[in-house]
Parts: C-alpha cells; structure tokens; sequence
C-alpha cells in the first residue's frame, strides 16, 4: 500500500540498542533491595580483586574484542548475572544478523529477570525494525514503568505511535521525550510531529 505522505524511515530514525553495564549500588536500592555494601566513612582502603566472569565479558565488548560472546555464555552458566549477559550477547547476535538468536536471547534474560529493562528496550528495537508495531509498543511501555526518565524510549515509542498513525498519543510520548533531553536533541521529535502533521494534511 502506497502512502501519499510517507512516514520516516522507522530503522533511519530508531535510537539503538541499550547494552547493560555494571549496576551502580543506587539501582539496588531504587528497586526495593538493601544495599549491604555501603562503604563505612572514613578511610576506605580497596583491596584489588578479580573480575567477575561478566565483568570481564563486558569489558572485552566495550572495546570489541570478539572474545566477549565466549565470556557472556560462560558467565550464563556459571550464574552471574545471567540477564545482564544474556542481554548483552542479544546485542551482539543482532549486531552480527542473527536475528532470530537475538530475539532467544533478550526473551531468555527477561525469563530470569521479567523487570529487565535493557531487554524490553531491545526486544522493542528488534519488532520495530520487523514492523511489528503492537510488540515494539508493548515492550517500549513496559520500558516507561520500569525505568520512566529514559528518554530513547519515548522517542522510539512516539516513533512507533507516528507508524501506526495515533496521533494524539504520539504528540503526548514526544512531548515527553522533549522534556527529558537538551534543546537541540528535541528537534527529532519536532521532525516526528511535523510529519503527523503532513498526513493529517494530505488526509483532509
């Protein structure tokens, strides 16, 4: 079906894939679990100590070194932070095409975490780029709850909502997303709207 005012290019316009870093001690406690590591005050003397399987992982695929896929699946049966590294390997199978692997993956680290917010995030990237807009909207308003102040989520949900022609919602999620981020990022989301306003245009 041919349109007469075409929409944006959703994977041109998209914001990418979110891959999970290491957990601050505050995103314990922000969702309702004691911190038991607080440091004491006063002089605090850190003792060197390993990195953990995940952490390793995660330092090689910052810098790219093809070895982090390894080190996720070890990390996944070893049981550390087995979300986190099924994420991240997602992030990773998508970057090499493998889609459908991508997909097991970030559904497998939400199995072990359904809060898991870099995953909802991601799975939504992944339907958007497959025109699945229901899922991807899905996963994006999963993303609002858990983490509300992130603001590529509501430009890709507005994203989503200017596909699937809802207008008034559209305006409201990017409004919020102009409200999250500097004045000169918001300029994307006035672009969005002012193509919801060329298809109201051409529909009359």
């Amino acid at each position: 079906m041919v349109k007469l005012i075409p929409f944006p290019s959703q994977s041109a316009n998209k914001l990418g894939y979110r891959r999970v870093g290491l957990r601050r001690q505050a995103d314990l406690e922000k969702h309702g679990q004691l911190n038991l590591f607080t440091e004491p005050k006063g002089q605090v003397v850190e003792l060197p100590r390993r990195l953990s399987t995940f952490e390793e992982a995660l330092l090689l695929d910052e810098h790219g070194n093809s070895a982090a896929e390894e080190l996720y699946r070890q990390a996944i049966i070893e049981g550390d932070c087995v979300a986190e590294a099924y994420c991240n390997l997602g992030i990773l199978e998508s970057e090499s095409a493998n889609r459908t692997q991508a997909f097991d993956c970030f559904t497998l680290s939400l199995a072990n975490d359904p809060r898991h917010f870099e995953s909802h995030y991601n799975l939504g990237n992944l339907y958007l780029d497959e025109g699945d807009f229901r899922l991807a909207k899905l996963h994006y308003e999963i993303c609002t709850v858990v983490e509300p102040d992130f603001p590529d989520t509501y430009f890709n949900l507005g994203l989503v909502l200017v596909m699937s022609e809802e207008r008034e919602h559209a305006v409201h999620v990017l409004e919020r997303y102009k409200s999250l981020v500097p004045d000169h990022e918001g300029t994307k989301a006035d672009e969005l709207m002012a193509s919801l306003d060329q298809t109201k245009l051409a529909g009359n």
